[in-house]
């Protein structure tokens, strides 16, 4: 705290006039600085970093050849290209699969998906709806909501796998995941392997008509 120091007297009979001097004392405020700093930082939130999530399939085992990867019978395949091109076919790779083109718009890719996944995202939209009209201090409903949104994407039959080429970009991957995301695709898997050698031939045989 503030100090005040006073000098003065008489000398030799005369008076002089009193000489203050102040003293303030930091230790208090520095105390106090020290508590807010704890303060704001024991209630602030940190900011959480945003990532893109990426789901690899298991590698196979090089050793053993007679391993493969299981086919997706009900699933979707997505194929990238250089050019920006996207391609598509449904079921599991056969000599008569029938590979379709699209394109990265709302009604390309994006509509696709959302007739594809079009079971679960109505059962997600009605969790949603229950959700906002649900107390927020009623947390029993909150997790049973919660709950059923999980089970409901466990449970999910859709299986989407995004194949690429080596002329594919980095920024079409992203385009596609972006779009898995938008239309609340549960499993999804960026295939790290080439194109099979029959998606090549069924991708060469498209472009020839």
């Amino acid at each position: 705290m503030a100090e005040i120091q006073q000098s003065g007297g008489n000398d030799g009979g005369k008076k002089r006039a009193k000489k203050q001097s102040t003293r303030v004392d930091m230790t208090p405020l520095v105390d106090l600085a020290f508590l807010l700093l704890t303060f704001f930082v024991l209630t602030s939130t940190f900011s959480k970093p945003k990532v893109l999530r990426m789901i690899f399939p298991e590698k196979l085992d090089q050793d053993n050849p007679q391993l493969k990867r299981p086919e997706v019978k009900d699933g979707l395949t997505i194929l990238l290209t250089g050019n920006n091109k996207i391609y598509y076919y449904t079921g599991s790779l056969k000599a008569e699969t029938e590979i379709i083109p699209t394109d990265f718009t709302k009604n390309g890719l994006r509509k696709i998906l959302i007739e594809k996944n079009a079971p679960l995202i109505k059962i997600l939209k009605d969790l949603e709806i229950e959700l906002a009209k649900a107390n927020e201090t009623d947390t029993a409903t909150v997790n049973r909501i919660q709950r059923e949104s999980k089970q409901a994407q466990q449970e999910s039959k859709l299986v989407v796998l995004l194949k690429h080429d080596n002329e594919a970009t980095y920024e079409n991957v992203i385009d596609v995941i972006d779009e898995f995301l938008i239309t609340q695709i549960a499993k999804y898997f960026v295939v790290e392997d080439n194109l099979a050698e029959m998606e090549t031939e069924l991708l060469k045989k498209l472009n020839e008509q």
